[in-house]
């Protein structure tokens, strides 16, 4: 799931959170060990649209399966259960969501258990109404889903579990139409077939308890909230559609559908009452909008997703730039900070020192005039160079021993592995350098490659263990201008790992080197 999907996702969540319409779908009474197949009606403006359709037992927080081999799974908006278990009895809901709102149906299961001789349970069959008319209808329900199946076998109809036959009766489809109906076709009916899946074969039977009234009168419709008052009057941006429609089951239906164009806070909590009457008396019933209790779980899924995603993106921001980050706390907020070590240099530079072929001539040039121009001139730096800050004819060893013990790093600068390999040389000055850097006085060290080295093996022991614990920074430039400037990926990863410095005048950098230099002839 890309990111888009999953931005989508939250905003249809939180739209759920935040208000949802609940609707009641007809009870589904079905025999142990028969198929059921419900539907989750959807609106004419979703059938076209994008939303998300999901099933779930009530209490369970996993989605009723959509893998058609599971006993009990979802095919688009149908829940199949094929065939129905007695545990299977409870409440199922339909959750429809969109990008604008959040519908939930409700709809109660009951899976009960075929008494041994009985050919019908007048205790579970469903009630259904006809007139007498001319013709009327009786619908075998569940069934809609099933008609439409290749493997469905013609209906048969009983009544008091005899079969149906005659004149008086006809099939349409699952139907019954029964002709010249009167008071006398009142009763019991059950309406039997067999339906072939995944090539097993389940035999599907309902129990109808039908009853006759005499007279039709066309019901007249009221919705009304609970101060009687008429709701186009109450409530000015609300709006009433009245149209007749078929119910799920096949049965005729006259429905007023309410929309509320904008929900304001006075409209939860309280009922918005449907009432039908006609001769034979009056019915109601109701919905009522109420507020979303915050799913915690949800929210804290979220909250924690959210933090990893945080922490993730901080992380990469944070790896992209560090050094960026480091060094402008270092000017900003430690340049202040002077701090007193009693060391003089921030840096022993340590190099190979033999033939003058063009590869020492690149490095002697490194050395010694653009490292002391960035470092030292820009940046305020203070290193100490062999041959260029001791006096003439101190011992090597002494001025050394004596200078490492001052600097706060030893700086190593590598040419091409022929070059460096004067290294090996096994000189009094690596030797004390090595000695201070990982025994005596822990320097860190910072090492630095003029050309790249592809192979370590005739290094010396310690320079590998270096590169291997500290790795390596790599001189990648032409000693142009642009090079030799602080700000350049190079130099800001050799000023990460200098140590930081307090902010200097141009004049007190420059005069520096020549200070230190001073009191050290006035010593001598």
């Amino acid at each position: 799931m890309n990111f888009v999907n999953v931005i989508k996702n939250l905003f249809i969540l939180l739209q759920c959170l935040r208000f949802s319409l609940i609707v009641m779908l007809r009870q589904s009474l079905v025999p142990d060990g028969q198929p059921l197949a419900i539907k989750c009606s959807l609106e004419k403006s979703l059938k076209s649209g994008d939303y998300n359709l999901t099933w779930y037992k009530v209490g369970n927080q996993t989605a009723v399966p959509r893998d058609k081999r599971s006993r009990i799974h979802q095919q688009k908006n149908l829940i199949w259960f094929l065939p129905a278990m007695l545990e299977d009895s409870g409440d199922y809901e339909c959750v429809i969501r969109n990008l604008t709102s959040c519908r939930k149906m409700f709809t109660k299961v009951t899976v009960f258990e075929r008494i041994d001789g009985l050919c019908l349970n007048e205790k579970f069959a469903v009630e259904e109404v006809i007139f007498t008319l001319a013709s009327a209808k009786v619908v075998c329900p569940h069934l809609d889903h099933f008609r439409n199946e290749k493997n469905f076998q013609p209906v048969h109809w009983y009544k008091d579990c005899q079969l149906l036959e005659g004149k008086r009766f006809a099939f349409s489809n699952s139907d019954l139409i029964i002709f010249n109906a009167t008071v006398h076709d009142r009763g019991n009916y059950t309406c039997e077939t067999t339906y072939t899946y995944n090539g097993k074969q389940y035999n599907i039977s309902r129990d109808i308890s039908l009853t006759m009234e005499t007279t039709v009168v066309t019901p007249q419709l009221l919705v009304m909230k609970p101060s009687q008052k008429w709701l186009w009057f109450y409530h000015s941006i609300c709006r009433l559609l009245d149209r007749e429609e078929t119910s799920y089951d096949g049965r005729p239906m006259h429905s007023v559908k309410l929309i509320i164009s904008e929900v304001n806070s006075e409209d939860y909590e309280q009922p918005f009452i449907c009432q039908a009457s006609n001769a034979f008396g009056q019915v109601a019933s109701y919905i009522i909008l109420k507020h979303r209790v915050p799913d915690i779980q949800r929210w804290l899924t979220g909250g924690f997703v959210s933090l990893l995603i945080l922490t993730f993106i901080t992380s990469i921001i944070y790896k992209i730039f560090k050094i960026d980050f480091v060094l402008w706390y270092r000017n900003s907020v430690c340049a202040f900070a002077s701090k007193e070590d009693g060391k003089i240099y921030d840096a022993y530079v340590l190099y190979a020192k033999s033939s003058g072929d063009r590869s020492f001539c690149h490095l002697e040039t490194f050395v010694h005039r653009i490292l002391p121009d960035v470092l030292e001139q820009q940046c305020g730096y203070n290193l100490f160079i062999l041959g260029r800050d001791d006096l003439p004819g101190e011992a090597v060893v002494s001025v050394a021993d004596e200078t490492l013990k001052q600097s706060r790093r030893l700086m190593i600068i590598l040419g091409s592995e022929t070059s460096s390999c004067c290294l090996l040389e096994d000189t009094s000055e690596q030797q004390l350098a090595m000695y201070n850097a990982l025994i005596r006085d822990g320097i860190q060290v910072i090492l630095i490659e003029m050309d790249e080295i592809q192979d370590y093996t005739g290094m010396p022991e310690s320079v590998r263990y270096i590169k291997q614990k500290h790795g390596a920074i790599q001189w990648k430039g032409d000693f142009s201008e642009k090079s030799c400037s602080a700000n350049t990926r190079f130099w800001k990863n050799v000023r990460y790992q200098m140590p930081s410095r307090k902010k200097v005048s141009y004049s007190e950098v420059y005069l520096l080197p020549l200070t230190l230099n001073n009191s050290a002839v006035k010593g001598s």
